[in-house]
């Protein structure tokens, strides 16, 4: 893959890097594939995604140390029935039978994360028997000729990493480099596909800065520093497997949103929606893609003395090009410079900001993921719902997918993948044990459609993979939200396939999407 050469990084913000906020308008009516059967190019990629900490279980197994969910898990109220994820879906000992499962669904790759509590009990000291998990599972995909798609960072810190300053410290990025290299020493030479970080908007926002993931503090300046660590954690990451395997495919996963003005008429809530997109997805893109923090962003936080974290050659090592970028998408927001009525006191119904729902649980100082979060509310735009309560949206994939192509991962030679992609419902179980969940095969049907329009618009998407294989521990959400294409009964840990899971099979078995009845 020919690859462009990196911007200079050597400003915060150069003119000419960044990429302005400019606000695009929602698709309506029928699109060329809003209804027939969708064929995707030979050889897209066809996939299902996990992590670590929501599936493996064995918590306090084979010398696995403590990660700063397992801390979080014990906090009272941090978690909907202080659940947690010691058991999971026992993934650690059932690694067979899911390998198995996936083969059944016909499926070329499998997106997993490697727990580096596990690996790594205290950051740093390599725990062998972490290591020989992770080998036993890729031979085991390898064996189904499925490809191991492997992310080192799912949001589970070491806790003795945690306790000597966590992501807002420096050193944690350094750290995590030598992480990489331990994984790439043990199984570089059958994985060749890496994406250094999941997501890092909720490991620094969510867990820093919002309080309502790991490690659950509530500082906007520490949600920056985390950022800006995370980002120079993955650049140092990206070099150093670069120097180990030239001809690896290496990235990282960003969840990206599609910010909307409520009313693009009006420039309170036009610039709203800018300050939403920078602080969600432009903070993480310009410095991988442009070498550069935007300026916009700089000049709102510039009060949290977020450049003290920047220092010379940070931006040159985070720009180090990139083969792929894993793009999440759940949904995009309407965004507006004032409340929508019963939006809550801490503004965490915005994008992503989920919480706890559980009436029992103790209270918690909770704020929004936003460092600078006044005059910036979402706003609902009465689509249908998820179980999460985020408006399903497919639409917004298509563009989002035609802004990444346009403005960043085109001009640099990055194909784009989609890494997580999916929706929790309260699914019923028949009296035959089957699970005919509609709702979620429409879900990923129409985003599909939304994938593959974005294609004809010219965005150079690779491959998709569902979330999730199965359900698992949703976060601070505990067990109460499912979003598998595979039933798991917690009490017995059996595995049933639902009818988004047979469609998804098929699509996958065929590379095309069926017309819609």
């Amino acid at each position: 893959m020919t690859l462009t050469a990196p911007g200079t990084g050597a400003r915060l913000a150069a003119p000419g890097t960044t990429v302005p906020f400019v606000p695009s308008t929602p698709l309506t009516g029928t699109t060329p594939h809003s209804s027939g059967r969708v064929t995707f190019p030979e050889g897209f990629l066809w996939g299902t995604a996990t992590a670590a900490y929501q599936i493996e279980g064995a918590g306090a197994e084979d010398g696995r140390g403590e990660s700063i969910w397992d801390v979080f898990c014990r906090i009272p109220g941090a978690v909907v029935h202080g659940d947690d994820g010691m058991v999971a879906c026992d993934h650690y000992h059932r690694y067979r039978e899911d390998v198995a499962l996936m083969s059944r669904l016909h499926l070329g790759a499998y997106r997993f994360s490697t727990s580096w509590a596990r690996v790594m009990p205290d950051g740093r000291t390599v725990n062998p028997k972490g290591l020989d998990f992770y080998s036993r599972l890729v031979d085991e995909l390898l064996e189904a000729d499925i490809l191991p798609w492997l992310t080192l960072y799912h949001w589970d810190l070491p806790q003795a990493l945690e306790e000597a300053g966590g992501w807002p410290a420096r050193d944690t990025a350094y750290r995590f480099a030598d992480y990489a290299v331990t994984m790439h020493e043990a199984l570089g030479d059958r994985v060749t596909t890496w994406a250094t970080l999941n997501e890092p908007y909720c490991s620094a926002f969510l867990g820093y800065t919002a309080g309502v993931h790991a490690p659950g503090r509530t500082s906007p300046e520490l949600g920056l520093a985390a950022a800006h660590h995370l980002m120079l954690g993955h650049g140092l990451a990206v070099d150093a497997l670069r120097a180990r395997d030239p001809e690896a495919t290496l990235g990282l996963t960003l969840n990206c949103t599609v910010s909307d003005p409520v009313d693009p008429t009006n420039p309170a809530d036009v610039d709203a929606a800018r300050r939403d997109d920078a602080m969600f997805n432009r903070v993480f893109l310009d410095p991988i893609f442009r070498g550069a923090y935007p300026q916009d962003l700089l000049d709102d936080v510039a009060h949290l003395n977020f450049a003290d974290h920047v220092r010379p050659g940070d931006l040159e090592v985070i720009s180090t090009p990139i083969d792929a970028l894993g793009v999440n998408y759940y949904h995009g927001g309407a965004i507006a410079a004032t409340p929508q009525s019963g939006e809550r006191p801490d503004g965490t119904a915005g994008p992503e900001g989920e919480r706890p729902a559980d009436p029992s649980a103790p209270a918690r100082d909770l704020r929004s993921p936003n460092p600078v979060p006044e005059g910036v509310h979402a706003h609902s735009r009465g689509l249908p719902l998820t179980d999460m309560g985020w408006e399903v949206q497919p639409e917004g994939l298509t563009r989002l997918l035609t802004r990444l192509q346009q403005d960043y991962t085109g001009p640099r030679g990055t194909s784009l993948v989609i890494t997580e992609n999916g929706a929790a419902f309260p699914d019923v179980v028949e009296a035959d044990g089957s699970i005919d969940d509609q709702d979620r095969l429409d879900y990923i049907d129409r985003h599909l459609r939304a994938v593959r329009d974005a294609m004809d618009a010219g965005a150079d998407v690779r491959g998709y993979f569902a979330w999730s294989l199965m359900d698992n521990f949703e976060w601070a959400l505990g067990y109460t939200k499912r979003f598998g294409i595979t039933r798991v009964d917690y009490a017995t840990q059996e595995r049933t396939v639902k009818a988004s899971g047979h469609w998804y099979a098929g699509v996958a078995r065929d590379n095309a999407v069926p017309a819609r009845d």
